[in-house]
């Protein structure tokens, strides 16, 4: 598959039609392969909140991807819901999603990305894309718990872009 070069990454609601309709497909995704008291995707409503900033991925005005940064404290966020579109896997998608979520959080002076994504298979891809871009195995964080069926990840941040 070729990239996407005409792909827009923007601020969005979590609530318009076709977002949620990506983040049904994203939930229904983790339920299908994570045991029920490990799939920690937040409701569509909490996306919206004050402490999360949510983002599309768009190519033509059609959502091809999605991702969130929920804040933990004053320097460290966390990604939420990244989910990827299957039309549109292989091609770029993912990687600006996590780069522009990466310059996000380092635009706002934070000093460390982190993310709790699955030790399945299915993830396997997910775990590939965070390690291609920086990040690093760590210890659970935040409200998680040690579990064999989760993997944490972090990236520590300069404040100025490498």
């Amino acid at each position: 598959m070729s990239s996407i070069d005409s792909v827009v990454i923007a601020a969005d609601d979590p609530l318009a039609h076709d977002v949620a309709a990506l983040l049904a497909t994203h939930l229904a995704f983790a339920r299908a392969v994570t045991a029920a008291d490990d799939v920690h995707a937040l409701p569509t409503d909490e996306l919206a909140g004050a402490d999360v900033a949510f983002f599309s991925a768009r190519v033509d005005g059609a959502v091809v991807g999605i991702g969130a940064l929920k804040h933990l404290d004053g320097d460290h966020v966390e990604i939420k819901s990244m989910h990827t579109a299957a039309s549109a896997r292989g091609r770029g998608v993912g990687r600006a999603m996590v780069q522009h979520l990466v310059d996000t959080a380092r635009e706002h002076g934070c000093r460390r990305v982190s993310l709790e994504t699955g030790s399945m298979t299915a993830f396997a891809p997910a775990r590939a894309l965070y390690a291609a871009a920086g990040f690093e195995e760590c210890d659970s964080f935040g409200d998680y718990g040690a579990s064999p069926e989760r993997v944490c990840m972090t990236l520590v941040l300069s404040t100025s872009p490498t």
